[in-house]
């Protein structure tokens, strides 16, 4: 196995998506394809992949959009959360396992920013594709207090179930860079910082405030 990893920028706002593939096997699938299929299709061609699935960290339009396009394409099979209203040919649960050659990808279910939301981890390779549930030093928006305390505690769940090595790949750029490790969210982010759920709260109600406080974008 010849472990491939591309994280694609895709445009729409700040948005990325990611080729996960085994080289040796000849297989891979796509993540959130949105706003340019075409381009990410072309980058599992050049790298001599078969996309076997198209996966969705979550149902939101910015992540869903380059479904149909990618799909055609690459004659693959949608793969979501069990109840997202893309009604996937292959409903994916928490805990659930999904084979790439010889990869294997562990979903985590992570309601708060979206009630489908799922993160991808590969174990072997200390990876996990976050969505917009935790970004370089941000975390996912909520739309009130009940889904951020969801999100709270699937934040924390991460955090307390992956290594503290395992690199995080976003599903936007809105960070000072690409990527991150779980480590160092623990160290610098500041809502992992924040000491309890009703901090937690706070800071997410202040956080327009904080940001200008601390010069963040």
């Amino acid at each position: 196995m010849r472990f491939i990893f591309e994280q694609i920028r895709t445009g729409g706002d700040r948005n990325f998506a990611y080729l996960i593939g085994d080289r040796e096997a000849g297989e891979g699938i796509l993540v959130d394809p949105s706003y340019d299929p075409d381009a990410v299709v072309e980058r599992s061609r050049v790298q001599g992949l078969t996309v076997t699935h198209v996966i969705n960290t979550h149902g939101h339009p910015d992540h869903v959009n380059g479904n149909d396009r990618a799909l055609e394409l690459t004659g693959a099979r949608l793969a979501a959360y069990k109840d997202a209203e893309s009604d996937p040919e292959v409903s994916l649960d928490d805990g659930d396992e999904l084979k790439v050659g010889s990869l294997s990808l562990r979903f985590l279910y992570t309601p708060g920013h979206s009630f489908d939301h799922l993160v991808i981890y590969l174990p072997g390779q200390a990876v996990a594709i976050t969505g917009d549930l935790l970004f370089v030093g941000k975390i996912g928006g909520t739309a009130n207090d009940e889904l951020a305390l969801e999100e709270y505690e699937s934040i924390q769940r991460v955090l307390r179930e992956l290594p503290p090595e395992t690199t995080i790949w976003p599903g936007h750029d809105y960070g000072c860079r690409p990527s991150s490790t779980i480590g160092l969210e623990i160290e610098t982010n500041p809502f992992i910082l924040a000491g309890s759920p009703e901090e937690f709260l706070r800071l997410k109600r202040d956080w327009g405030e904080f940001k200008v406080g601390h010069g963040l974008m």
